[in-house]
């Protein structure tokens, strides 16, 4: 039991050195780095696609998915820059996975590179990948308990998106119980009702974004 604990503390060490390390060189380029995290099909995607005419010439993304390029190819079509990691099974994305893209990725020109994480809310709310912050997306279609379920997720966010607010009059969803239960889980948290369809919440999640970039310190 010793020796397993030793072992576990060494290897969270290591990832935590790789990932303050990238959010070091992130910051000395000038480049804001946003971890998207959400369950599988919760729209972290369709939200980076909905951005995309916004964000032409200042954004780059990194998709991380167990396999397919999929979402790479969606967004390239959508004109921004994407790399694909394919964790082979991993639940999420670490900092090592995140590092080796980064040394075949070339972001250097960017202002915002949005890292969408593996479809999982649970993993990736405890891995540092050298994020800036947190985003957590959840989609109306989920069930309003998610925040509920998941409060470690909306504790390490500074903002949750609910997407798929257009599907609100087909589904049985009360987005005031989540706004509730993610301020429960976390006060600061911002919280941006979205629809990727009609561009509904973008503007005022990409000015809080340029924000929170600019109080960096």
């Amino acid at each position: 039991m010793t020796t397993k604990i030793e072992l576990d503390q060494k290897v969270k060490a290591k990832g935590w050195e790789i990932a303050e390390a990238l959010r070091a060189d992130f910051r000395k380029r000038g480049i804001y780095a946003v971890n998207l995290i959400g369950s599988p099909g919760a729209g972290k995607t369709s939200l980076l696609e909905a951005l995309a005419p916004r964000l032409q010439g200042k954004a780059a993304v990194i998709e991380g998915d167990l396999q397919t390029d999929d979402d790479k190819r969606r967004i390239e079509r959508c004109g921004l820059p994407a790399y694909e990691i394919n964790t082979i099974g991993a639940c999420h994305l670490d900092a090592k996975m995140v590092e080796k893209a980064l040394s075949e990725f070339f972001v250097q020109d960017k202002q915002l590179l949005f890292i969408e994480n593996v479809g999982n809310l649970v993993c990736p709310a405890s891995c540092e990948i050298g994020e800036d912050i947190k985003i957590a997306v959840i989609s109306v279609t989920e069930g309003d308990d998610k925040p509920a379920k998941y409060p470690v997720a909306l504790r390490v966010s500074a903002a949750m998106v609910v997407s798929k607010i257009d599907l609100l009059p087909y589904v049985d969803c009360d987005v005031e119980r989540m706004k509730r239960d993610a301020l429960a889980a976390n006060p600061e948290i911002k919280i941006f009702n979205i629809c990727a369809k009609n561009g509904e919440g973008l503007d005022a999640l990409l000015s809080w974004l340029d924000e929170m970039a600019a109080a960096r310190v």
